[in-house]
């Protein structure tokens, strides 16, 4: 090799450190610092295949980049174990025969990521191809593929923080969703049918251990809180619960909310973790599973398989440490006949089944649920002395609830939102059904509509002082207002806008709010 040859590669390998130290600087991405780190590695030590892998603290790999190198399964997990790696956790870079790694390489290279004495990765590279006689990696190579590997430590670590803040703020959002939603308790797990006992008790049998476990049941059943009872009772409590509706995701949009997707797949697009990734440590629920296009089915059974996903539009294998609970009201065995549904994917995800019964072979079970929904909505709507009359449990008791739990509990909240007293009545159940104190001919179908007639008759019975109608219907004045609000935007509430003359207005008084 000529002397003008090896000063030109000389400040080519600088160049290349100036602009990785420079491309680093700024926040990046996990994924992208591996990436980077191997594309760099390859292209200026002439390597044949590269490898670049970003390790958790248990030092098993969590993100995996590659170019050339064969995809032979356990060929990461090998590289990563291998005994002369116990010279890259010291900080050498370690020179490997490639048939120790069962790899059809001569020689590899792997350099340690190093950054405050942790090992963030391992980057490796093969073969170096033959060029004016040089067939092996020199010790320039050895120098140079070092520095590349600790420039990108620091890097990998502040991408890891990133996205870790990115991930609890998602994860802090769910929660938020949830509590507003008020399914973080174990509200609707209420009952003492022998079917439902039964399926509780196998629940938490289960729970313990991190089989896969598909729940069947009715739309509204419960399958979601029973899904978030196996957490709970599991060894991955302390981790996240991370649930999805497939059915309620568009099939354009399913495959990123699952996986999800790299900056630049489309205008506007930036990165974010999909639900596989947020449930990392913890466990991902998987509602309406049969909905699946056939496409999904193939994806997520590769997930499960190998435990790694893939970001629509991404490269890196990133792995994943996640309990599978999924869910469904279809039947999925008709489906595996008429060939809707994978039947590989479909044991996989049966390994354990638990099937919620429907509230009408539970119907003992109406009182303890609707008493329990009472104090529940009413503790959240500070109607803390909030209790059921007999008339109203036994109108319950006489509806057929084809929605089960869940159209049991909204009705319940409905009821005890309209209700003026300390008691939900018949009359508040029957307002909440749409029957009842409804004029003939008004078309009341939806709660809203139920809802906004009794606000215009509370109205009309305190004259249009609304802070004396929000006392009458349990709310504050400024919930009052809002609902009023919202329903002028309709166009049609016109009417229960004004407040009527009042002496007291007239005087320049406002009313007591």
């Amino acid at each position: 090799m000529t002397t003008s040859t090896r000063e030109g590669w000389r400040r080519a390998r600088l160049e290349t450190i100036l602009d990785l130290s420079l491309a680093l600087a700024g926040p990046r991405r996990e994924g992208e610092v591996v990436e980077e780190l191997v594309q760099r590695a390859v292209g200026l030590l002439d390597a044949r295949a590269g490898i670049a892998v970003s390790l958790a603290p248990s030092l098993e790999p969590a993100t995996v980049v590659s170019v050339g190198w064969p995809a032979a399964p356990g060929s990461v997990e090998r590289l990563v174990a291998a005994p002369s790696l116990q010279e890259v956790r010291a900080g050498a870079v370690a020179r490997i025969a490639g048939h120790i790694l069962g790899l059809p390489f001569t020689e590899v290279l792997a350099a340690p990521c190093l950054w405050r004495e942790e090992l963030m990765g391992v980057v490796a590279v093969a073969d170096k191809e033959a060029r004016e006689g040089r067939a092996r990696f020199d010790d320039e190579d050895v120098t140079f593929l070092r520095s590349l590997a600790l420039l990108a430590a620091p890097a990998i670590a502040s991408g890891r923080t990133l996205e870790e803040a990115q991930r609890r703020r998602l994860l802090l959002e769910e929660e938020n969703r949830v509590l507003r939603m008020g399914v973080g308790e174990e509200a609707g797990l209420v009952g003492q049918a022998p079917a439902f006992r039964r399926v509780l008790e196998l629940a938490r049998r289960v729970a313990a251990s991190d089989v896969t476990v598909l729940i069947r049941g009715e739309s509204g059943t419960g399958k979601e809180r029973l899904a978030r009872l196996l957490h709970s009772f599991s060894a991955r409590q302390k981790g996240p619960f991370v649930p999805l509706n497939c059915a309620a995701v568009p099939e354009t949009l399913l495959e990123a909310e699952l996986f999800g997707i790299e900056k630049g797949v489309a205008t506007g697009v930036t990165a974010r973790p999909g639900r596989f990734e947020l449930a990392n440590g913890g466990t991902l629920f998987l509602d309406e599973i049969g909905d699946l296009t056939p496409v999904l089915q193939a994806k997520l059974l590769r997930v499960v398989q190998e435990r790694e996903v893939e970001r629509v539009g991404g490269r890196q294998r990133i792995r994943v440490n996640v309990r599978l609970v999924t869910a469904t009201n279809r039947d999925l065995e008709g489906m595996l006949g008429r060939g809707e549904f994978r039947q590989d994917l479909y044991y996989r995800l049966r390994v354990v089944e638990l099937t919620l019964p429907p509230l009408r072979e539970r119907y003992e079970d109406i009182p303890l649920l609707a008493q329990h929904f009472v104090s529940l909505h009413g503790r959240r709507m500070g109607k803390d002395a909030l209790h059921l009359a007999r008339g109203a449990l036994e109108l319950l008791l006489r509806h057929d609830f084809p929605g089960n739990v869940r159209e049991l509990e909204n009705l319940v909240e409905a009821a005890a939102a309209l209700t003026s007293g300390d008691r939900v009545d018949a009359e508040d159940v029957r307002l909440a059904m749409g029957v009842g104190r409804v004029p003939t001919g008004a078309q009341a179908g939806t709660l809203d509509e139920v809802l906004r007639l009794h606000v215009t008759q509370t109205l009309e019975r305190h004259g249009g002082n609304r802070a004396a109608a929000a006392r009458a219907l349990g709310i504050d004045r400024t919930t009052l207002y809002r609902m009023l609000v919202r329903w002028n935007a309709t166009h049609d509430a016109h009417r229960i806008m004004p407040e009527k003359a009042n002496p007291a207005k007239a005087s320049g008084q406002e009313d007591a709010s």
